[in-house]
């Protein structure tokens, strides 16, 4: 099972909340994330969650370029 500590990744306010909420929650619920940058998120990608954020394809795209890098 993988774990997380939740008051790195989110902002305060967020970090109690149950992640189910966290996930509906805007991205700027992610620490270091603006709600300036949210909108250009929502601009570019349609992201307006952090589920959203999480699924961008060009994301796990990029994630699995890393990763054949990093295994050769």
């Amino acid at each position: 099972m993988a774990s997380i500590d939740l008051d790195k990744v989110l902002d305060k306010a967020w970090a109690e909340k149950p992640v189910p909420e966290v996930l509906a929650a805007p991205v700027s619920a992610l620490k270091g994330v603006s709600d300036r940058q949210g909108e250009l998120l929502k601009e570019a990608f349609g992201i307006t969650t952090v589920a959203d954020l999480a699924d961008l394809k060009y994301a796990h795209w990029a994630q699995a370029l890393a990763a054949l890098d990093a295994a050769k």
